[in-house]
């Protein structure tokens, strides 16, 4: 299979797509997303046939899309991070307010907040709006690497455009969640080694 073989979108057409409930591929700056609008991410669930309580991580295109979403003392200790890993491989898990994006994470009051490195992804998600992702591959199967992969693991969904899509780093991003002032823990080590968050912030394996 070649990538002029794959059913693709622009940016437009995708953010449409999406807004009016579909899936879709996209390329990141880790490793491809399957991705969805967040009032439609139950079908990621199924598609991935993964367990319901895993969560999904929200992407959206600039900070404040994000960090509105949390409390004020929250935002006090993320926005530095922010300021100095996004666009990049770095996941925040922060508490939210409010119910819309509380279904991302079954059971729980946080969530995974990222803006990826890829000015294409950031393109449509400027257009789309904030999108709940995850890898794109089936549960319990290793990530895919490229659009090849992601359309194999998911042939009935089509793939943001241009193709083909930039190299990934083909590692996931790093996960931190905060746990209180000035403390956060390390959930998952990725593409952002955890000893370059330093300064006043600690992060605990």
């Amino acid at each position: 299979m070649t990538t002029d073989a794959l059913p693709w979108m622009q940016v437009q057409e995708m953010a449409l797509h999406l807004r009016q409930g579909g899936a879709a591929l996209v390329p990141t700056d880790t490793l491809p997303a399957l991705a969805a609008a967040p009032d439609h991410a139950a079908q990621v669930w199924t598609l991935k046939q993964r367990p319901q309580d895993k969560p999904l991580i929200l992407m959206a295109a600039d900070a404040d899309a994000l960090l509105s979403l949390t409390t004020d003392e929250v935002r006090l200790d993320a926005e530095p991070l922010a300021q100095r890993y996004w666009p990049g491989a770095l996941t925040l898990v922060l508490p939210v307010e409010g119910g819309r994006y509380a279904r991302l994470n079954p059971g729980m009051n946080s969530l995974g907040l990222r803006i990826p490195d890829c000015p294409t992804t950031r393109e449509l998600l400027r257009a789309s709006g904030p999108l709940a992702t995850t890898s794109a591959n089936r549960s319990g199967v290793p990530a895919s690497q490229n659009e090849l992969e992601a359309s194999v693991a998911f042939p009935s969904l089509p793939l943001l455009g241009p193709l083909p899509w930039p190299t990934p780093s083909g590692l996931a991003s790093t996960v931190i969640a905060w746990m209180s002032p000035g403390r956060w823990h390390l959930l998952r080590q990725g593409a952002v080694m955890a000893n370059e968050i330093n300064g006043s912030h600690s992060c605990s394996g």
